[in-house]
């Protein structure tokens, strides 16, 4: 029997290790930390739209990890920027009868374009995943999904390309589990398009007026798609799934708020940015094609400037980031 092993406790993945016990899918949650410790010790306090409620989880901490059989599937929910670490820790773990955990199936969950192609230094069988799930962990012990009527959509296939059985009873554990789940052998197509939205992320850690934040939002989408068409991508379009999520919302007053995506949940919690990762991912790929990438380098530092001095998202003004990539590149 296939057995998931989520590593990674925060919100996509404390929430998927409650829908997989709540719909009897087999699976260990590991995490570190307060978190983790706290799942263990009292439960996740788990609110959706239509219930708040306490679910006691199958957890364990990274320092006494499960011991891995064949046919478990390792599940990646940590963020891009500790991918590196998570997958040296756990690819060379042994498996109860022969081989390194390294000839598991991992599925990855990260934004951005890199987790895949770290987790081949060591992974055989990589798959990837576009997940996109309103959740929020801003306070130890509880995890906040919006979604409704399903938890969050995800496109799910091998990497770079295709399926296989794997990929297809991944994605039906995810469908079982109340996701809205559909299996892509272009995976990389649909890792793009979340990409050129998620480097929007980067305006939610500044003030201002809406209209400028709108505006910072939109250069910077349309600087990501141009770098990424320029490096060979083509993000996908909302209008070539072939399932049905049209009847998929953010529920209002569900406690998930507009401007509070990963990157801003990780800045009010002071844990590590994943921007370099973002934003940072389109600065390099404009750099090795030639395209310019003026507003999302801008952002890129001033979001590691917003680090460094350890401030809360908020207390900088975007015009000044704005202000300053325009005025240099003369837009």
């Amino acid at each position: 029997m296939t057995r998931y092993i989520i590593i990674g406790a925060g919100a996509v993945g404390a929430s998927l290790a409650a829908e997989f016990e709540t719909h009897g899918i087999p699976y260990v949650l590991v995490g570190r930390g307060a978190q983790i410790a706290h799942i263990a010790d009292h439960g996740l306090s788990y609110r959706r739209p239509s219930e708040n409620r306490v679910v006691r989880l199958n957890a364990v901490d990274t320092t006494t990890p499960p011991a891995l059989r064949r046919g478990d599937i390792l599940v990646l929910a940590v963020k891009a920027q500790d991918v590196e670490a998570a997958t040296e820790f756990w690819a060379w773990r042994d498996v109860e009868g022969s081989g390194f955990a390294s000839e598991l199936p991992l599925v990855t969950l990260q934004n951005g374009l890199a987790a895949e192609d770290i987790a081949l230094r060591r992974f055989d069988r990589v798959y990837a995943a576009s997940i996109r799930i309103p959740a929020r962990y801003t306070v130890t012990g509880e995890v906040v999904v919006g979604g409704e009527p399903n938890v969050g959509i995800v496109a799910l296939g091998c990497y770079p390309q295709g399926l296989d059985a794997t990929a297809l009873s991944i994605v039906s554990d995810l469908s079982r589990a109340g996701y809205l789940a559909e299996a892509r052998p272009d995976i990389r197509r649909w890792k793009a398009a979340k990409l050129e939205h998620n480097v929007t992320n980067a305006v939610e850690l500044f003030a201002g007026a809406p209209e400028l934040r709108s505006k910072a939002a939109a250069a910077l989408a349309t600087e990501a798609r141009a770098v990424l068409v320029a490096a060979g991508h083509d993000p996908a379009a909302p209008s070539e799934w072939t399932i049905d999520i049209s009847s998929w919302r953010v529920a209002p007053e569900s406690g998930i708020e507009p401007g509070q995506q990963s990157t801003w949940q990780s800045f009010t919690r002071g844990s590590s940015s994943e921007v370099d990762y973002l934003n940072g991912e389109i600065v390099r790929l404009g750099r090795i094609h030639g395209v310019a990438a003026p507003f999302n380098a801008a952002f890129q530092q001033a979001a590691a400037r917003l680090a460094l001095d350890g401030r809360q998202p908020g207390t900088r003004a975007i015009a000044e980031v704005y202000g300053e990539a325009a005025d240099k590149f003369g837009f």
